[in-house]
């Protein structure tokens, strides 16, 4: 094992020195390279002079000045005519017309530049996702998606490269769960079953949105779902970890579903690892819709947890456990539905994959220490940070759909405090993490040796 994460360390970093250029448009929608959309090997650049503030578009043939007719009007004069680019912001389309003919062009995914700090910061958290997936059993996509789109990355890039690095990443984490006792192998292959129906039809959701309202459009989506799901799972588990810390740490099985294992619905199911049986068709909407957020968002693991144990009435220390097992299924899935679209960064996989790797047997362990409320604890704390995080980076994305109008410095403001509040979600993470588990290992070597000396004395 430490032979293949060295190997996978060493091709991430090889990998990342073939920097691929970034084309980000910033607020101007009309900067970035565009590719036509019956054959996207035929693709231009439009750049923006910061000084003089004027537009050239550049392509295989070389470059030509634009002048700027109106908002989203442009005329290029070259030696075969005029060129007429017309873009529609609603669509994301870019219309040229060029000697009678009219061709469509759409932004093409960037892929961003692999800086010595991009580097790091996202092997960096590659480990605190892998520590949390570890930890809590959610594949750790609401920490590594929204940290990726902060660098930059598209939405569907970030979603799909964060679920290509899942499944080797959770086949790790769950068999160093398996062999602690803590996975329910047939509870988590059903889930999987269900989650990989939800991945197909949530990657035909995400490319319709593309399609409708392009790039901007997809990291609005991603970024106001995660807002909605962070803030209504990450509340509700928090609240409930804290009930359980003041009646003692003692885990209770929920009113809901201790209604759901009451109805005798065929087929019914039992799960001798979990200690629970209950009807097929419970599991299906977990499942689904698991796989579905997974597909969209790259966060379908703190939606099966908490199904998990508030509707099927799983433990916390078995449902995290078991949700490994569901993203090794869907991430597999989704990689070959997404890499055939082409929009996986191998670059930005492996990277991640390699700090997830290390990370995760980490996190792992630290699940044999600590008390199962703690994992509910830490999973609620970050999940309301990484919401206040890419809810202040919704505004931008209204901006460059022209559904909002501020300055440049306002924007850069909200960048930079979206960044810097998830950088502290993943602190605070790591450190609830780590501390919970020093904690404990110190309290078992000390209770290890008042034993010796107890039995020394006698």
């Amino acid at each position: 094992m430490k032979r293949l994460i060295w190997i996978i360390a060493a091709i991430a970093m090889m990998i990342s020195m073939a920097s691929i250029p970034a084309f980000a448009g910033g607020g101007d929608p009309i900067l970035g390279e565009w590719a036509l959309t019956t054959d996207k090997t035929q693709t231009f650049e439009i750049h923006k002079d910061k000084n003089t503030g004027t537009y050239s578009l550049k392509d295989a043939s070389g470059e030509l000045a634009l002048q700027k007719k109106d908002k989203h009007t442009f005329v290029a004069s070259g030696p075969e005519g005029d060129t007429v680019l017309s873009l529609d912001t609603s669509s994301g389309t870019l219309t040229v017309e060029k000697n009678g003919a009219t061709l469509f062009y759409r932004k093409a995914l960037h892929f961003i530049r692999l800086t010595l700090f991009n580097f790091t910061f996202l092997f960096l958290v590659g480990f605190i996702g892998g520590l949390v997936s570890g930890f809590i059993g959610s594949g750790g996509a609401f920490v590594l998606t929204p940290s990726m789109m902060s660098l930059g990355v598209d939405g569907l890039v970030a979603v799909a490269s964060n679920m290509c690095h899942k499944f080797p990443k959770a086949m790790v984490g769950a068999y160093k769960r398996y062999k602690y006792g803590q996975v329910d192998l047939k509870m988590g292959t059903i889930l999987a079953a269900n989650a990989i129906f939800g991945v197909l039809v949530g990657i035909r959701v995400q490319q319709y949105i593309n399609e409708i309202l392009g790039d901007a459009g997809s990291n609005l989506y991603v970024s106001f779902a995660l807002l909605v799901v962070l803030v209504v799972v990450g509340g509700f588990v928090f609240n409930d970890a804290r009930k359980i810390a003041r009646t003692g740490g003692v885990e209770k099985i929920s009113r809901l579903a201790k209604a759901v294992q009451k109805i005798n619905l065929f087929p019914m199911m039992t799960f001798n690892r979990s200690k629970i049986r209950i009807s097929f068709w419970f599991t299906v909407p977990i499942g689904f819709a698991c796989g579905f957020l997974a597909a969209t968002i790259a966060v379908g693991g703190f939606v099966g947890v908490p199904g998990m144990i508030y509707v099927l009435g799983m433990s916390s220390l078995m449902a995290s456990a078991s949700e490994l097992v569901i993203a090794f299924g869907m991430g597999f899935v989704g990689s070959v539905q997404w890499g055939m679209l082409g929009l996986i960064d191998i670059r930005l996989t492996l990277i991640i994959l390699t700090g997830s790797i290390l990370g995760i047997q980490l996190g792992a362990l630290g699940t044999t220490y600590v008390k199962d409320y703690v994992i509910k604890v830490v999973m609620g704390t970050i999940m309301l940070m990484f919401a206040v995080s890419r809810g202040l980076a919704i505004p931008i994305y209204l901006r460059d759909l022209e559904w909002m109008t501020f300055s440049d410095s306002t924007a850069y403001i909200l960048k930079l405090t979206s960044f810097g509040v998830m950088c502290i979600a993943l602190l605070t993470g790591a450190v609830i993490i780590l501390n919970s588990m020093f904690k404990e290992m110190r309290a078992e070597r000390a209770a290890k040796f008042a034993e010796v000396a107890t039995h020394g004395n006698v």
